[in-house]
């Protein structure tokens, strides 16, 4: 498989979806592991034949959505993308997934998400970048104060799972807030 470095942090690069792609997130979204933080992936049920037609409509609208790519040996490791963009406003909402476990708790996430709002801020020109994560996800909870997220809000108990309540945790992080990592590299040169 070949993977295009569209924007490269110190431990992973962001590249365009493939169709070829399919099997690994099908894998991915259907793993309770790793779709419970999530929020709708754990109860619904992905075949390959969905993730091909997910990931043809990201490629055929041009959606700002990339897979996360280790830096070292191309392996594909998670996803991340925009969704709910608004220009007029300039903000969106912020999605991310490590899929594959043994790359969690090692930075992959964080270095990640630096690139994804690089790109949001400075190519998208966004004011304003938020998220939702629940409660019991401290690992990303960590990860988005480390990159500068802020706790906006939260709706309580918004979440039940095996009969437990969470709330939902509301992030943003503003454009003035982030300092660039990689495109800025490219404006020096001008």
């Amino acid at each position: 498989m070949t993977y295009y470095k569209k924007l490269v942090g110190e431990k992973c690069y962001l590249s365009p979806c493939s169709l070829e792609d399919a099997e690994k997130w099908t894998e991915w979204l259907n793993d309770l592991e790793v779709t419970l933080p999530l929020g709708d992936e754990a109860y619904t049920p992905f075949s390959l034949d969905k993730q091909k037609e997910v990931i043809n409509d990201i490629i055929k609208e041009q959606s700002h959505v990339f897979n996360i790519i280790e830096l070292e040996n191309d392996t594909l490791i998670g996803r991340c993308g925009f969704f709910g963009i608004d220009h007029v406003n300039r903000k969106a909402m912020l999605g991310i997934v490590i899929g594959e476990k043994e790359y969690w708790d090692k930075g992959y996430g964080q270095d990640a998400t630096k690139l994804l709002l690089d790109y949001g801020f400075n190519l998208l020109n966004l004011n304003s970048i938020m998220l939702g994560t629940f409660s019991f996800n401290e690992r990303a909870i960590n990860c988005y104060k480390k990159v500068g997220f802020k706790e906006i809000g939260r709706r309580r108990q918004a979440r039940i799972i095996a009969g437990k309540k969470f709330d939902i945790i509301f992030m943003d992080i503003l454009a003035e807030e982030f300092g660039s990592i990689y495109v800025n590299k490219f404006m020096r040169k001008k």
